[in-house]
Parts: C-alpha cells; sequence; structure tokens
C-alpha cells in the first residue's frame, strides 16, 4: 500500500542535515521538474515584494521570501518531521519507534508544491509555496507536476494507494487509472443522521489513521482488506461513490 498525504503550510525551521540533494529524494525521474520550480523559487525571491504578492504572504510573513531563497542550500531534515499542522501533530511521527518510521518510510508520499512527491524520510528544507501559486517564468504547478507525477506513480505505486491529500494537491499528481485507489473524505454524522464534511478535525482524523496504520503496519492490498483493517480498528470507513470512502470522525 502506498499512502499519499498532502504538505502543510506550516513548518519547522531548520535542519540538522546537509543542504537539499536532488538525486536522494524519491521518484527520480522528477529531478528535472524539481530543477524548474527551484530555479523559479529562486527568481521570484531576488524580488522581495512581487514575491510576497505570488505567495499571499502578510507583513509579519516577508520572511518567507528569505527562507525561499535559500532553499537550495538550506539544512534539510525528514518530510515528515519538516510540516506542523493539525495532520502532522496527530501523526508525531517523532514519537513512533524505529520500525514505524521505517514504514512511514517506505510507504508514505507527501506531495509537496515545490519537489512534487517526496517520501516521508526524504529530506527537504523549510519552504514557503502553496499548490494554487503560480510562479512568473514558469508553467502553472498543475502542468509542471500532474503529468509527470502521474506518470512516476504508475511505475513506482503498488496496487493499492490509499489518497489523503486535499483536491489542490490530488491534482497535482492525479493517481493513474491503472492502479487501485482509493480517495478519503472525513465527515460526521449528525443527531440527525445527517453526514456532513469535516475541516479541522479533518486534518486531524487522517494524521491519526496513518498513525496507527504505521504503528500496526498491516499488509493492506484492497478496499476490502482497508475496511477490514480499520473495522478491527474500531474506524468506521463507509464507500460512497466508485473510488472514495468516507471516514467518521
Amino acid at each position: 500500500m502506498l499512502v499519499l498525504l498532502p504538505p502543510s503550510e506550516t513548518k519547522r525551521s531548520g535542519g540538522g542535515a546537509a543542504a537539499l540533494d536532488l538525486h536522494s529524494l524519491s521518484l527520480p525521474e522528477l529531478t528535472a521538474q524539481r530543477h524548474g520550480v527551484l530555479d523559479a523559487v529562486e527568481r521570484l525571491s531576488a524580488d522581495p515584494l512581487s514575491a510576497a504578492r505570488v505567495l499571499g504572504l502578510g507583513r509579519t510573513q516577508l520572511h518567507e521570501v528569505e527562507v525561499n531563497a535559500r532553499v537550495r542550500t538550506a539544512r534539510t531534515m525528514a518530510a515528515i518531521d519538516r510540516y506542523t499542522g493539525v495532520l502532522y501533530d496527530a501523526l508525531d511521527a517523532a514519537s513512533l519507534d524505529p520500525a514505524a518510521r521505517r514504514w512511514l518510510g517506505a510507504n508514505v508520499l507527501i506531495q509537496t508544491a515545490l519537489l512534487g512527491p517526496v517520501g516521508a524520510l526524504d529530506r527537504i528544507p523549510a519552504y514557503r509555496l502553496g499548490a494554487s501559486a503560480s510562479l512568473p517564468g514558469s508553467a502553472p504547478l498543475r502542468r509542471v507536476w500532474a503529468g509527470p507525477v502521474t506518470a512516476a506513480l504508475a511505475t513506482a505505486a503498488p496496487r493499492f494507494v490509499l489518497d489523503l491529500r486535499s483536491e489542490a494537491y490530488a491534482a497535482l499528481g492525479p493517481v493513474p487509472v491503472t492502479t487501485s485507489s482509493v480517495y478519503v473524505r472525513v465527515v460526521t454524522e449528525g443527531a440527525d443522521g445527517a453526514v456532513r464534511a469535516l475541516n479541522h478535525f479533518n486534518k486531524h482524523a487522517k494524521g491519526g489513521l496513518v498513525r496507527a496504520l504505521a504503528q500496526e503496519r498491516p499488509r493492506i492490498g484492497s478496499l476490502r482488506a482497508l475496511r477490514e483493517w480499520a473495522d478491527r480498528r474500531g474506524l468506521r470507513l463507509r464507500a460512497e461513490a466508485p473510488g472514495e470512502v468516507e471516514l467518521f470522525a
């Protein structure tokens, strides 16, 4: 099973490892696209006012432009530790034992706007770039990533993919139609029986789900196997449209 996660806008600064090494990242066939986006980010960083506008930065966030300017030379850390926020706080990868972290490294890709999908243990720098950003002198990020990422996943992905990305990040790398995949939406059921989508708890539930998978490391190769495992864990999954499931929080 392959699990696809979204990134987070909030990130830890610093890092204990050397600068970014593109050739060490998962899916090396995306190296050309990674170089292109990095070059565009560096060019944009030379004009702080334009960078602030493109990146949607407020006055208290202008330091993010300098973060992007150093993106090739800054210290790095494992992607799963770089991101913070609701999903990653619930996953709490730093507290997992070595076996669980190895499972994350082997089974989780994080879909970034800067580098495309990266492995959970791939070492990346801090940066600021969202899926909807339009970099001057570069094609829209969806055009940069979608085709190459889908092609890369077609050769790298196992036969079952659990897609926990937001719609904006899923658009940067659609799962190949030849691969069995399930897109997860988090919902809640009210006292009146109505099912409603969640926002904050959507991310928390996804983080908790990945943490449980890393801890138990079940062998899952189909939606049926996923639902059987979820039932044993007391998690409620309901199949909706083809290729989609609802996870009840």
